[in-house]
Order: structure tokens, then C-alpha cells, then sequence
């Protein structure tokens, strides 16, 4: 997520290195409400919607809204999600932000709002938000203030291929670490490769040592963690070891390391395309494995994270998140409709359909016609603990290490005790 002291100069830099224009970056923030000589108010939305079909469908969306509403444009800032971040960081550094931004809530949205730089909406957008599904809300109130409105809620959880479990002879998926680990071992004998990973992205290893913690420690105890400012407890060490354990067994693709998520070589494409039987991710899986490769059709299935033997945890405590969008401070009343036109049963029901996304309007729930996008919404109503994504729930330099920490341990160059103590050293530093 980068360095929140990033100086002006550091900021220029990497925006630069990402390929975002300068044009872009300008157009973010200040007190302008973007307004021409014609009465036209024009609104910067940056998201990360870049795979297809949400990329196309969200560029519809904001073409219909401004078919609603004449005196408005919408202009469209997509990011992929490493990007984005850097950029959020960045522009959280220089004291701008974009009218209307993606969001996940918790410590970094934390961090932005101390710093006076999103709109409080409480007020704003009570006529239509407090009709939105309440958990959906949660990682978005900060002192019962609501900084920002949900599109999506979900969890992360296995996503496998129905046909190679079959074929190496597991009749169901694993409930439990030990089983999930003999998954894997006639996955490979087999010679099929069990699992694929984006190493070169970081975050989507972390979903393994965060939940593997959820699982060994409890779900209560990774807050418990971060507000003592100490993860070297026995539990979080051995959620360490136990995916030491995974690693050991070598479970994941050729050129793991250097692989990206979405590309068409990257993780979601290796399991859409049949050459590897599972990976560990979100409700939007099944979209992204379309768009990168082909596609599982009836051969995709879901299953949670499993329970590990002896740990505190339950197998009911879910990992995850959903998706919103934030507004700078001082953003026009054009950015606020925005958000009420995104939030509404019409586009909602639409983003069910045509995108995959879990409703957050209550009355959009009919619009699921995916077995498994109903499975996860199965799991999620069973849900007896939820924890937010770790590098969105914590302040983002201890969400960063978190990333940083457990891609070493992935890559062979951390012990799981080095993991603790590089994490604890990090948020200890933030105090």
C-alpha cells in the first residue's frame, strides 16, 4: 500500500510508474465541484473494475445515469487492484481524493477519514442506505458515522474443479486442514496441480495465513492481535506453520511467483482454463476465471476454508469483505445520486445478474440464479464471525507487512515466527 508519509515528489513517482496520467491525478479532489459553463457537473469515479463483463456493464451504468440526469458526467478512473491502492495511498499523501472512490472499509478508510478527506454521509444518503443489508454496512461506520454505501458483500473461500477432484479420487471437498492436505497430495499424484496462486500480487497469499489464524486463534482473536499491537502468540505462529505445511508440498503452479491474478497466465486463468483444481478467493471468482480463461461452467464448485484440528476457531467464521464506494470531502450532491442510483433495487438486481456480485439490497436477493454465488450467500447467512480483509481492516503500513510477511513465507524466505515478529514490529511502529 506504500509509505502514508509518501512525499509530493514520491507521489509524482509512482503515479508515473503506473501508467496514470497526470490529466487523471489533477482532475482528484479540491474544492471544484468539476462544473463547466453549461451547468454541467462533472464527477470522477475510480474503481477496480477491469476484467469483463463488470467493466463493460459498470461503463453502462454510469452512461444510464447520466441519461437520467443531463447536467451530469461521469468520467471513469479503473485501476487493477495493486495499482489502485498505490494510488489511494498516494493521493491520501497529497491531501486529494476522487469525487467517488472504491472503498473495503475498515483501517485504511479509517486513516483517510482522520484526515479529513471523505464526506460523511450519515445525513447525506440516510434516504436510501438505511434500507441496505446491515452487515454490508459494517466495514463502512466509523463512530456510527456512515462514510460510505456497499455494492457487493462476500467471502473468500475454495473454488475447485469438480471433474479433477473427481479424477483424483476425492469424493468430497475437505472439511477439515489434514484432509484439505491429503486433497492436495492425490491432486499431485495425479499429476494435476493442486493449487494456483498470484505470488507476484501478495494478497492473495495472505488469504491463507489469515484465515489459517481465523482457524488456530479465532476470529475475535485477529483484532484482539492488532489492538494489543502483538501476533507472537502460539496460535498465529502455528497458522504458520500449518501453511509451511501446504507450502512444503509444493501445491501450487510453475512460475508461481512471478504470476499476477487476473492475467491471462495469472491465477483466475489457470483454474478457468482446467489447469489447476482450486484457488483460495473471493465471490467474484467465477467472473474473473471467465474473463481470463474459458471458464469451468458446471465443473466449478465452492467449499469453505477448512477447520483445523484442535484450533479455537470455527468453520462457520468467514473471511472477507464486500465492495463500496467512499466521497471526497466537500463532493458535489451530482456524486451523492450517484451513489443512491448505484444503491438502488434496479441496479443492484442488475449487477446480480450480469456481474455476480452478492445483492446488498434486500429485495435484489431473487435476481441469483448461480449455484455456487448461492452457496457463498448460504455461508455467509450461517456465519457465526466475520473478519475484514487484513489489509483493509488494519492501518495500511500493518496490512502492508501482513502481505509483505506472508509472501515470504510462501517463498521459502520467512519462518512463520519471523512472520509474527515482522507483523507485531510493524504495528508497534503505528502507535
Amino acid at each position: 500500500m506504500g509509505d502514508p508519509g509518501l512525499s509530493r515528489r514520491g507521489f509524482l513517482a509512482v503515479s508515473a510508474a503506473a501508467g496514470v496520467g497526470m490529466t487523471a491525478l489533477s482532475g482528484c479532489g479540491g474544492d471544484s465541484e468539476g462544473g463547466s459553463s453549461d451547468g454541467t457537473t462533472t464527477i470522477e469515479w475510480w474503481n477496480i473494475s477491469t476484467t469483463e463483463p463488470t467493466k463493460g456493464v459498470w461503463a453502462a451504468l454510469a452512461k444510464k445515469f447520466e441519461a437520467q440526469n443531463p447536467k451530469v458526467k461521469v468520467k471513469i478512473v479503473q485501476l487493477e487492484n495493486d495499482a489502485y491502492k498505490s494510488k489511494m495511498t498516494a493521493l491520501t499523501a497529497s491531501g486529494k481524493l476522487p469525487d467517488i472512490f472504491h472503498t473495503w472499509g475498515g483501517g485504511v478508510l479509517k486513516q483517510q477519514v482522520d484526515a479529513g478527506l471523505v464526506e460523511d454521509l450519515t445525513d447525506r444518503t440516510k434516504d436510501f442506505a438505511e434500507g441496505l443489508l446491515p452487515v454490508a454496512k459494517e466495514p463502512y461506520l466509523l463512530d456510527d458515522k456512515v462514510y460510505g454505501i456497499p455494492f457487493d458483500i462476500g467471502m473468500i473461500g475454495f473454488w475447485y474443479n469438480k471433474a479433477l477432484f473427481k479424477d483424483a479420487g476425492i469424493a468430497e471437498p475437505p472439511a477439515t486442514w489434514s484432509g484439505f492436505l491429503d486433497a492436495v497430495r492425490k491432486l499431485k499424484a495425479k499429476g494435476t496441480t493442486p493449487l494456483a496462486l498470484a505470488g507476484k500480487e501478495k494478497w492473495p497469499g495472505m488469504y491463507y495465513w489469515a484465515y489459517l489464524s481465523m482457524r488456530t486463534a479465532g476470529a475475535a482473536a485477529l483484532q484482539k492481535a492488532y489492538d494489543d499491537k502483538d501476533f507472537t502468540s502460539d496460535p498465529f505462529v502455528q497458522a504458520g506453520q500449518h501453511l509451511q505445511e501446504l507450502v512444503d508440498l509444493q501445491p501450487f503452479q510453475k512460475g508461481f511467483l512471478g504470476a499476477a491474478y487476473s492475467t491471462p497466465t495469472g491465477q483466475a486463468a489457470a483454474v478457468g482454463n482446467g489447469k489447476a483444481a482450486m484457488e483460495l478467493m473471493g465471490q467474484w471468482a467465477p467472473v474473473v476465471q471467465a474473463d481470463a480463461g474459458k471458464g469451468l461452467g458446471d465443473d466449478l464448485g465452492f467449499f469453505p476454508f477448512p477447520a483445523v484440528d484442535g484450533g479455537k476457531g470455527s468453520i462457520t467464521e468467514v473471511f472477507g469483505g464486500g465492495g463500496g464506494h467512499a466521497l471526497r470531502s466537500g463532493a458535489p450532491q451530482a456524486a451523492v445520486d450517484f451513489l443512491k442510483f448505484f444503491a438502488s433495487e434496479a441496479t443492484d438486481a442488475e449487477l446480480v445478474k450480469k456481474t455476480g456480485v452478492l445483492p446488498v439490497v434486500p429485495a435484489a436477493e431473487s435476481a441469483i440464479t448461480d449455484p455456487n454465488i448461492k452457496a457463498v450467500q448460504a455461508q455467509l447467512k450461517a456465519a457465526t464471525g466475520f473478519q475484514l480483509y487484513l489489509d483493509q481492516a488494519y492501518a495500511p503500513a500493518v496490512g502492508q507487512e501482513v502481505n509483505d510477511s506472508v509472501a515470504g513465507l510462501v517463498a521459502g524466505s520467512k519462518s512463520p515466527q519471523q512472520v509474527t515478529e515482522a507483523i507485531t514490529r510493524t504495528a508497534k511502529e503505528e502507535q
